[in-house]
């Protein structure tokens, strides 16, 4: 196939053809006599199993994983998918645990299992962020933990651990810090649910799609793979 070929084939333009095949994407291209590019059923292969991950992954999870299989490490690649699932999966838990924590909100009771003090690198493993994360929401007026008075070290209580596993969440949906502002401030001085109500459901919402988006991903994935090795992925170690 010539480069409009495969483009066609797989609905996007040349020049994107040429990107992934410069930054390894694609495997490299064959030469004819005359000098031009000639594409064959790798190609492709590989080609439909980038566009069908990046609904899931975004473009840079995508092409990690094309560029480990064109590698020859395959197991590096499916361990890379392997992780996209396993924070869809967290991503769920996240969220069941804050409409948890919102019931026991609405209801005025604090959550049973929340504890009582974590200082800063405490909080960014609970959550599985970096401290600077934290920092940023405090510096954006979204968390406001007080100081221990000996070493001046942030403390975060109960509602501060709430908090930031709302806005983490929220992050994770790309909210831009002005739509979780209110989310919150909601929370805190009224115990007004509903915002958030809505923002969980998105969030759901959004990983469903995502999850079916990987589950496709992976397929054609899985067809790339059989291209390369030229046996099923069943047969793989």
């Amino acid at each position: 196939m010539r480069p409009v070929d495969l483009a066609r084939a797989a609905g996007v333009s040349t020049q994107q053809v040429r990107n992934l095949e410069a930054v390894g994407t694609l495997p490299e291209s064959e030469r004819s006599t005359s000098g031009y590019r000639r594409y064959d059923e790798r190609h492709l292969a590989a080609l439909l199993a980038y566009t069908a991950l990046v609904p899931g992954l975004g473009a840079t999870g995508a092409r990690a994983i094309l560029e480990a299989v064109g590698a020859g490490e395959v197991a590096r690649a499916l361990a890379l998918l392997d992780g996209a699932h396993a924070a869809l999966h967290q991503g769920r838990a996240s969220l069941r645990e804050i409409e948890r924590t919102m019931a026991a909100v609405v209801d005025h009771e604090p959550a049973s299992d929340a504890p009582v003090r974590l200082r800063v690198g405490e909080l960014a493993r609970l959550l599985g962020v970096r401290t600077s994360a934290l920092r940023v929401w405090e510096a954006a007026h979204l968390l406001t933990p007080t100081r221990e008075p000996d070493t001046g070290y942030r403390v975060y209580g109960a509602q501060d651990i709430r908090d930031a596993r709302i806005i983490h969440t929220l992050r994770e949906s790309h909210y831009l810090f002005d739509r979780i502002h209110p989310i919150i401030d909601g929370l805190r001085r009224t115990g007004s649910s509903q915002a958030l109500r809505d923002a969980l459901a998105d969030r759901r919402v959004s990983l469903d799609r995502q999850s079916a988006a990987l589950l496709a991903g992976a397929a054609r994935l899985g067809r790339y793979i059989e291209v390369m090795r030229d046996q099923p992925v069943s047969a793989l170690p």
